[in-house]
């Protein structure tokens, strides 16, 4: 018989029972892992496992419509096919993808570093299954040599993408604008203000593109495919996942412009300058009927990647085609001003109508003789009779008598020296000077000469051809500023109006009606009585008010010199800024011809073209209209 130690016995079982409590705690961990994994998280865990297979696609809204007032399509989309990568799917991408792709597409070494750091910032801010644009628009040939290879090239696909058309060319591109892609820091700042763009997407550049960005959009849709490791679709498998989550694709709205294609066409036709700049605006309203800027660019290629040739080509350009002139550029207005000066003087009491300053050819300030255009000079002029010939003696002398505050306070209150409010690119506010401007910027300060300049349009005069075209149309319609516009109107996709744009007053300018009278009185003489600087161009059966300007780029010599004696960038640019009918003005037009020579001879006839061309739409038949898209 063999005896038992109680000691061992007691260890056995108080080693058996720490046996059981041990599996048993084991055990209780993994039901609760179980439980965890199943019914507390068993939903998120689900996802995630449906997210290695099911991939979300997003489906891009339509951009709106961009139409003329009648509805003639300006600028559309069109179809296209874009090169894309994904990340995640793209095995082996640089050692073998990518170096395949080069040879097909005729990439050069820096393109593909360009296309490998593109991947790479992408990961950062769009995540590894985000598609990245590495080759836009391709051509029927490079989409089928894709397609023929898309069992070598992983991740890399071949997807339809709506692209910006201009189908004007260059013709009122800085109005349009354009669109390229958006940048990281863009893209953050974007969607940290809660919108939807993602590395890749185009935005609007410049113009109506940038200004009405969000209403263009649209908002993009998704749609969820299953797919394998190498992102290529399992049409067999998408009923595993159904569709209830598809989100469809909301298009932008159309913008509807106050332009109207018929007349801008018109004015492009009848313009011979290489640069300068026309406005034809609406008086009553501020709307913008036509506007050009020349030299103009092609949207159609500033749209997408720009090549540094390219780029290289406008920059390098002595016209600088990319300054939107309507807004950007900025003159000395020359005898434009004029009614300007006519006005302070007439408000100061000092000058009345009849008040007459005797002209010689010239003005004497101290030891200088302010030359008037004339050398023979105009003799005995009164109000209407300067501003009908355009005496510069009489602005002088107006100029030495009043001063140059005076003068600069009925410029500001006419818009000058300040923004004009269009918005839809940056603008210059150009420059309205006064005793203080000239104090501050002007070394050893104000002299009583700046005034005589000032007041015949030159010196340190600037305006924007938009800012003068402005003025005329507050002298046409009474003193009413207005803010200009460039959209009538924005449309649902089905036409229908989601918001009408009213005219919008600014400020109103206290004319006297005697004085706005003699004013528009004058300024139709300049144009339609003998003696009048515009007398040979009036139209038949049509009265404008104008004024021509002959703005000095370089100072006059002793011996006045032919416009084609000149260096081209050293002559003079020539204006014309009118309104019409002279009873009831409906349409104020200006006209710049930058370094075009005279007012009279290379400005005025443009301004007469386009006036008659409006009217003459006008007086067209209902039936003419375009048709309803």
């Amino acid at each position: 018989m063999t005896l038992t130690n109680p000691t061992s016995t007691r260890e056995l079982r108080r080693r058996c029972i720490y046996t059981g409590l041990a599996m048993s705690g084991w055990l209780l961990v993994m039901v609760f892992r179980l439980y965890r994994l199943q019914i507390t998280q068993g939903e998120e865990y689900s996802a995630k496992s449906v997210e290695n297979f099911v991939r979300d696609i997003r489906v891009r809204a339509d951009r709106g419509i961009i139409k003329d007032t009648r509805g003639d399509v300006l600028v559309e989309s069109r179809p296209s096919f874009d090169l894309f990568i994904t990340p995640a799917f793209c095995q082996h991408c640089p050692d073998e993808v990518l170096p395949k792709l080069a040879t097909w597409m005729k990439w050069d070494e820096g393109q593909i570093a360009g296309i490998e750091n593109q991947i790479k910032v992408a990961k950062i801010h769009s995540g590894p299954f985000q598609p990245v644009p590495v080759r836009l628009d391709l051509s029927r040939g490079e989409f089928d040599l894709i397609n023929a290879h898309r069992l070598e090239l992983p991740g890399v696909e071949a997807l339809s993408v709506p692209h910006r058309s201009y189908r004007l060319g260059t013709m009122l591109a800085h109005v349009l604008g354009y669109m390229n892609e958006i940048n990281p820091k863009e893209l953050e700042r974007l969607n940290a203000e809660g919108k939807d763009y993602a590395l890749g997407d185009f935005i609007g550049r410049e113009g109506l593109e940038h200004q009405f960005e969000e209403n263009l959009r649209g908002d993009d849709g998704t749609h969820k495919e299953v797919v394998n490791a190498r992102g290529e679709a399992i049409p067999e498998l998408n009923s595993l996942i159904g569709t209830d989550e598809d989100v469809a694709p909301t298009p932008g709205h159309n913008l509807v412009l106050s332009i109207d294609l018929r007349l801008q066409e018109a004015a492009e036709k009848a313009f011979p300058g290489a640069a300068g700049a026309i406005v034809a605006i609406e008086v009553k309203t501020g709307f913008i009927a036509a506007m050009i800027s020349r030299p103009s660019f092609d949207p159609n290629v500033m749209t997408g990647r720009v090549s540094l040739a390219q780029m290289s080509a406008l920059k390098n350009d002595p016209l600088k085609p990319m300054i939107f002139r309507p807004l950007s550029g900025t003159y000395s207005p020359g005898s434009t001003f004029k009614p300007i000066t006519a006005l302070a003087a007439l408000r100061s009491g000092l000058f009345t109508p009849q008040t007459i300053v005797n002209c010689p050819g010239g003005y004497r300030l101290g030891k200088r003789l302010w030359r008037c255009w004339k050398d023979s000079g105009h003799g005995p002029k009164d109000a209407r009779g300067a501003l009908q010939q355009s005496c510069d003696t009489y602005y002088y002398k107006v100029a030495d008598t009043i001063g140059l505050d005076a003068i600069a306070q009925v410029g500001k209150e006419l818009g000058l020296g300040q923004p004009t409010g269009l918005g839809v690119a940056s603008e210059k506010s150009g420059i309205m000077p006064d005793t203080a401007y000239h104090n501050r910027v002007t070394p050893g300060g104000y002299t009583k000469g700046m005034a005589l300049n000032s007041a015949i349009g030159q010196g340190d005069d600037n305006v924007t051809p938009l800012q003068l075209a402005m003025v005329y149309a507050a002298l046409a319609n009474g003193g009413e500023v207005l803010r200009p516009q460039l959209v009538r109107r924005i449309e649902n996709v089905d036409g229908t109006v989601a918001h009408e744009f009213k005219p919008e007053l600014l400020r109103s300018v206290k004319i006297e009606p005697e004085h706005r009278r003699l004013i528009v009185d004058a300024l139709s003489a300049v144009v339609n009585e003998p003696g009048g600087t515009a007398y040979r161009l009036r139209l038949k059966d049509l009265k404008v008010a104008g004024k021509t300007g002959t703005a000095q780029v370089q100072r006059l010599g002793t011996v006045r010199l032919k416009t084609q004696q000149v260096d081209f960038f050293h002559r003079d640019h020539a204006w014309f800024a009118s309104f019409a009918p002279v009873d009831d003005p409906e349409l104020a037009v200006v006209v710049l011809n930058e370094h075009g020579g005279h007012g009279a001879s290379d400005a005025a006839p443009v301004a007469m073209a386009i006036i008659q061309k409006y009217f003459d739409l006008k007086n067209e038949p209902m039936h003419s209209q375009a048709p309803a898209l």
